[in-house]
């Protein structure tokens, strides 16, 4: 078997079907679509058509939405901390980061990172580098002796939300600047 022996399984692909050529080919003409109507046109949708009925995807009811912007952190508990620690799986003289978690087998998910959460105690005194943490587990990590240091590659990444066009436009106006409406003399009968 060489490279350009290889193949579909015979019938497995089939010809297209040729439409449009001649009367002899049995599609010529109106090609299989009949005469007139809505099928008949190019551009007509109607996979979604149910007849004149509430179609099902106005049926359903619509809840929510997906942030595309969500980021999921691997939870990483005090007290799973500690037993590594205690187990000798992680090194006290060195910085926690992902790469030393995933060594000690506290993550294993490909995520957007590490949240560490204040579930049981910590009585080492750690160098903790990741990416999120909760209030209690950096009290519990400070109170510990330790360091906390959060780290978000992905927030910053992020470009800053631009202000909209509309009020770029409308800049406020210095006090000593005008307008040339405002300079402008009154009309007669305005006041009227």
């Amino acid at each position: 078997m060489k490279l350009n022996e290889l193949a579909p399984v015979p019938g497995a692909r089939h010809a297209r079907k040729r439409l449009g050529r001649g009367i002899g080919s049995g599609t010529g003409k109106t090609a299989g679509r009949g005469h007139k109507g809505q099928r008949a046109r190019s551009g007509s949708a109607t996979r979604t058509f149910e007849g004149g009925q509430m179609p099902i995807y106005r049926r359903l009811p619509k809840r929510g939405f997906k942030n595309p912007f969500r980021m999921e952190f691997a939870p990483v508990n005090l007290d799973r901390l500690q037993a590594a620690v205690d187990a000798g799986r992680i090194d006290l003289g060195k910085t926690v980061d992902l790469a030393a978690l995933r060594a000690a087998g506290l993550v294993n998910k490909h995520l957007d990172g590490v949240r560490l959460l204040a579930r049981g105690e910590l009585s080492a005194a750690l160098t903790i580098e990741i990416h999120s943490a909760s209030k209690a587990a950096i009290a519990a990590v400070e109170k510990a002796g330790g360091k906390l240091i959060l780290d978000q590659p992905r927030e910053e990444a992020r470009p800053e939300p631009q202000e909209p066009a509309q009020q770029r436009r409308a800049a406020p106006r210095t006090a000593g600047e005008t307008d040339a409406a405002d300079d402008a003399p009154a009309e007669p009968g305005a006041d009227a």
